[in-house]
């Protein structure tokens, strides 16, 4: 059965006071409200993921994730963190291809290929987004152009290491702009994805490969959303700065 998944990314948020307390505030509530059969992820900032880890402790369901990692191991690349120095703090996941990472600072797909197996190289689970904007969505080109996205950056991969990768499809077209992707295109995107998967690797791989829905998931759409059958949970960003708001979608399944 594959992994129920709520991911926080908080983005470019949060100094280490305001850090500290939201993040004991989601591990007690994870704790005090029983929660069993869903993984959470906190994506902090850099800088904030070793004190989060250490305010994690042994809370065997709530993991930690970074943001972004080099496409390089080691050297001369002043503000770069690569995957290897990620994997030493213990991070157990990466945000690879987040939409922000791709139009700001231009991430193409060839690129995030190399990311992906760099993380995978030392130990780290990658949450690859990929999504398309509103002129391809109203083009009606978004299916082919989105799993196009994934054979450029993940079909390269053996069958073992594509299982470890967590798929997050992100609607580019409906975070900030004032349009809403409905549940029923939420799941058409991500069976469509999850047939792609199977045409690579085969049903049972696909079956297994956790699809997270990226479009401004919140506490009032969240159960709609995580009822489909391809969506296995959410990478939420604003509501996961409010404990309670990411503890109400965590709670959404």
């Amino acid at each position: 059965m594959r992994k129920k998944i709520v991911a926080g990314n908080w983005k470019m948020n949060m100094t280490f006071e305001e850090g500290q307390i939201l993040t004991s505030e989601i591990v007690n509530m994870y704790k005090d409200e029983n929660i069993k059969d869903v993984v959470a992820i906190l994506n902090p900032p850099f800088p904030h993921i070793f004190p989060v880890k250490k305010l994690v402790g042994d809370v065997a369901g709530v993991k930690i994730g970074a943001q972004n990692c080099s496409d390089k191991e080691s050297g001369a690349f002043t503000g770069e963190v690569s995957a290897k120095i990620l994997a030493s703090f213990g991070v157990e996941y990466v945000i690879i291809g987040h939409s922000e990472r791709r139009e700001y600072f231009h991430e193409g797909n060839e690129l995030l290929a190399v990311k992906v197996k760099e993380a995978l190289a030392h130990g780290l689970k990658p949450i690859f987004c990929c999504g398309e904007s509103l002129d391809i969505r109203t083009a009606g080109t978004h299916e082919p152009n989105v799993k196009f996205q994934l054979t450029e950056s993940l079909f390269d991969l053996s069958p073992e290491d594509f299982s470890k990768v967590v798929i997050a499809y992100e609607p580019i077209w409906a975070i900030g702009t004032g349009k809403t992707a409905t549940a029923e295109q939420a799941q058409e995107m991500h069976a469509a994805l999850r047939r792609h998967i199977a045409s690579k690797y085969g049903k049972d791989i696909a079956a297994e490969t956790s699809i997270l829905y990226g479009g401004s998931c919140n506490p009032k759409n969240a159960q709609e959303i995580f009822s489909k059958e391809d969506v296995d949970g959410g990478l939420i960003g604003g509501a996961s700065l409010k404990s309670r708001d990411f503890m109400d979608i965590i709670k959404s399944f």
